[in-house]
């Protein structure tokens, strides 16, 4: 799922620069800096990748400590980690698209 993927790879980005969790605006900026920016088309598209991939185990959520958002004057977020198995669908996944065989050129009968 291309929506799925381009969350796995878009959360091993930001853990790649410290940022171990992430709430949905985040992942949102990170997706339409780094992939095709028409996998986001509806409102809510987002956050039900996010709860497919928790449901398969690929990602984790919790929500911040009610503190944080009070001192901040801001609504509370829904944070998001990527997991041990999240991790390896995505290296699996680049190891497949890798592996693909080339297309063949199409020859035009003669």
């Amino acid at each position: 799922m291309p929506l799925e993927l381009a969350i796995c790879s878009a959360a091993l980005d930001l853990q790649d620069r410290g940022i171990e969790q992430f709430h949905g605006y985040l992942i949102a900026k990170e997706l339409t800096e780094t992939s095709n920016t028409k996998l986001l088309t509806a409102y809510g598209t987002l956050y039900r990748a996010l709860g497919r991939l928790e449901q398969m185990g690929l990602m984790t959520s919790a929500w911040e400590d009610p503190q944080i958002p009070a001192d901040e004057n801001r609504p509370r977020r829904r944070l998001y980690a990527i997991t041990p198995d999240g991790r390896t669908a995505v290296a699996n996944a680049a190891r497949e698209s890798a592996g693909a065989p080339l297309a063949t050129p199409r020859v035009s009968p003669t």
